[in-house]
């Protein structure tokens, strides 16, 4: 299509109820072709409808490689449109916020690393000039810089407060420090080998990345995949959840001062990855995974899951039955649902201010675990807290009946595209997963584009802190858990 033809084909999609899952720059030039953007929409599973997945490719000029923004459509699109322009030099023609977004000061102007004839980086300096932040003024306004450097083992990423007393004003998050080349890296790769790459996107997201890598290629490849060998990925993917929710269970009391709660999750946490190590040789459930494979060395045992299950719900209920913890967490760093739909984000964040977007049901492989009904949806650092304590129950009872009497293979109304592109979808731990691969002639991987929902969902919370006071700022980062390698690709 071409790029005139791209805004109305978008608005028709949107109005249909599928949102903008990815968008991609494309070179083509290494086998003759020019520059290409591809973007992907999908619409969940109902009950009278299977999903959808739609993509609209778009050739452009690589000489003056332009597209019509569809910022105004959708804001993840606009946010897609920004890190395409910076790493292939695609520009998103009347953009309204056209600020640079991947790229920093010292990246050399006109320098476009996914680009087939970037070569080496060139050497870097001050080009560009700091980014510019906006700054806000009046009466006792000041602003507190913190990062992007911290105290700990999370990587970079600055945020700049504009606050009256405490109370935080508005909040600018600025990420990308340590942009790897995800992408670039898997290029030429085989797939096999590309496994081991799409497990370290995001360490604590081992299966969940590495299972849509492993989607996207068997659907590029038309392969068909033993139903058992799916039962097998979903029981990894339900560990992983696990071990995860139960860590931010107990940070979150401990960023309440109640670490004694912390200490508790955290023995838990620590017998979960003894059970990962059991199951796949790797505490973080690494290796399991290959192009219609999973291998478990030995599945969990049901009952010890069912134990652990008891003992979190009794960490949770000491949490949510003390004062101070339960007075702290209520109505804490609020996002609305009308916020969560603009932003279009995902996973326990999304479930948290009341959208019941979930992968398992909205893009299936297999029978899917019943919806989890949240007792609290209000948006708040409570919502964020129970939503991961009733997934954890959730995910030990779907466990228990993957690993007893599995449920009935599910046969997907979707057949493989063999065209040499395909798309995975997996609801990954903090949320939804899209990875798109496309296979060169060879069999070897030429594009891999990935979104992790932590691109999605960084947006929301400068705008849930909003009003919040500055102490409350590292309770509400952590019930978001955002990832900043998911991130910064």
């Amino acid at each position: 299509m071409t790029p005139d033809e791209l805004p109305a084909r978008a608005a028709a999609l949107i109005a249909d109820g599928h949102r903008v899952a990815l968008v991609a720059g494309h070179d083509d030039r290494p086998s003759g072709g020019g520059l290409r953007a591809v973007y992907l929409f999908t619409r969940g599973a109902t009950a009278d409808a299977p999903e959808s997945r739609i993509e609209l490719h778009v050739p452009l000029d690589p000489r003056d490689p332009r597209v019509p923004s569809l910022a105004a459509l959708s804001f993840p699109a606009g946010r897609f449109e920004r890190r395409m322009r910076d790493l292939f030099g695609i520009v998103p023609v009347d953009h309204p916020l056209p600020r640079r977004l991947v790229r920093h000061f010292h990246w050399p102007r006109g320098w476009y690393p996914m680009l087939s004839d970037a070569g080496d980086p060139p050497a870097f300096g001050d080009t560009e000039g700091p980014y510019p932040f906006g700054a806000v003024t009046g009466p006792g306004v000041y602003e507190i810089p913190v990062g992007p450097v911290h105290a700990g083992m999370i990587g970079p990423g600055h945020f700049r407060f504009s606050v009256v007393g405490e109370t935080i004003l508005k909040l600018k998050a600025r990420l990308w420090y340590t942009h790897r080349g995800i992408e670039k890296l898997f290029e030429g790769r085989t797939p096999e080998d590309g496994v081991v790459l799409a497990e370290r996107i995001s360490g604590d997201t081992s299966v969940g990345h590495a299972l849509a890598f492993c989607l996207a290629v068997e659907d590029a490849r038309a392969g068909t995949v033993d139903p058992g060998v799916h039962r097998r990925r979903a029981v990894l993917l339900e560990l992983e959840r696990l071990h995860n929710h139960v860590t931010d269970i107990g940070a979150l009391c401990n960023d309440v001062a109640h670490g004694v709660l912390d200490a508790h999750a955290q023995r838990v946490r620590e017998r979960l990855l003894r059970i990962n190590d059991e199951v796949t040789g790797s505490r973080l459930l690494r290796g399991a995974f290959g192009p219609g494979s999973a291998t478990l060395l030995r599945p969990p045992d049901p009952g010890v899951l069912g134990s652990l299950a008891v003992d979190v719900a009794g960490i949770v209920a000491l949490a949510l039955g003390h004062s101070v913890v339960r007075d702290r967490f209520t109505g804490t760093a609020v996002l609305t649902a009308e916020q969560a739909t603009d932003l279009g984000t995902l996973g326990y964040v999304a479930r948290a201010s009341g959208l019941p977007t979930d992968a398992r049901h909205d893009h299936p492989v297999l029978p899917p675990p019943p919806r989890t009904v949240h007792a609290h949806t209000g948006g708040d650092v409570l919502a964020r807290f129970r939503v991961r304590a009733e997934e954890f129950a959730a995910s030990v009872a779907y466990l228990t009946t993957l690993l007893g009497d599995p449920p009935p293979d599910l046969v997907v109304g979707r057949t493989p595209s063999g065209t040499g592109t395909g798309v995975g979808i997996v609801e990954g731990w903090r949320g939804t997963i899209v990875h798109r691969v496309e296979l060169r002639p060879d069999g070897t991987l030429g594009r891999v584009a990935v979104v992790d929902p932590s691109f999605l969902n960084w947006p929301a919370l400068p705008v849930a802190l909003a009003d919040t006071i500055v102490p409350d700022f590292p309770l509400a980062n952590k019930s978001f858990g955002l990832s900043y390698p998911g991130n910064d690709l």
